[in-house]
């Protein structure tokens, strides 16, 4: 049976661990790579440039990724365009599958934490040192304790001339968060925002998919 699968056993067997090196290279857990990289530009799980340039260790990962898979078609002799797409999209749901895995088990502390990337604000100008704010987000704490930590709120990295926008409402901070035991929770935050003494920022506007730091003591991730 396994002599009519494959045609080359060393083959598989390479692809595989190229792909647990490229899974490893990005791995979205502690924190966000795409946002730490700044990426414009994503190919699988790989960042490929940013506002800088080229990313060489995700262009390094994305090569790797696409010699892994040829490896895998070459050592197999049946069922190639079956077998090649179950591992792409094996690869592209295991990481988030481990990391919720290890959060409802053995994480402990802000690591039990996940965000959902799916948090929102929006900015009204009142008038020129004075601007109304809200952002609202929800988070899940996976783990058997509650957490409390520090929240930070991230700056897009497509803004242009390092304008602020979502920092501005660190203005208000430090936001402090408690989440219960197993509890998934949608924080709003609504403040008024004194901007007299912050000459690079936004006049007004909405974000989506906004990234966020949340911080205990000296741990801190970037979501």
């Amino acid at each position: 049976m396994g002599d009519k699968m494959f045609s080359s056993k060393v083959a598989v067997m390479i692809s595989l661990i190229t792909l647990g090196i490229c899974m490893y290279l990005y791995f979205p857990f502690p924190n966000n790579p795409m946002v730490e990289t700044q990426a414009r530009t994503i190919f699988m799980s790989f960042p490929i440039s940013n506002y800088d340039g080229s990313i060489s260790l995700g262009i390094t990962g994305s090569v790797l990724f696409i010699a892994a898979i040829i490896l895998l078609a070459i050592g197999l002799k049946k069922y190639r365009l079956r077998t090649t797409i179950i591992v792409v999209i094996a690869y592209t749901i295991l990481p988030t599958l481990l990391i919720t895995m290890y959060q409802e088990t053995l994480a402990k502390g802000i690591d039990a934490i996940s965000y959902n990337g799916e948090g929102a604000c929006s900015f009204d100008s009142v008038d020129e040192d004075l601007m109304d704010a809200k952002c609202n987000l929800s988070l899940h704490n996976r783990s058997n304790e509650a957490v409390t930590f520090e929240l930070e709120f991230l700056d897009s990295t497509y803004q242009e001339d390092d304008l602020r926008m979502e920092s501005l409402m660190n203005l208000a901070g430090p936001h402090r968060v408690t989440i219960e035991a197993n509890q998934k929770r949608r924080i709003n935050f609504k403040e008024s925002l004194n901007l007299s003494n912050v000459p690079n920022h936004i006049g007004g506007g909405t974000s989506k998919g906004i990234h966020i730091k949340i911080i205990d003591g000296e741990t801190l991730r970037i979501l």
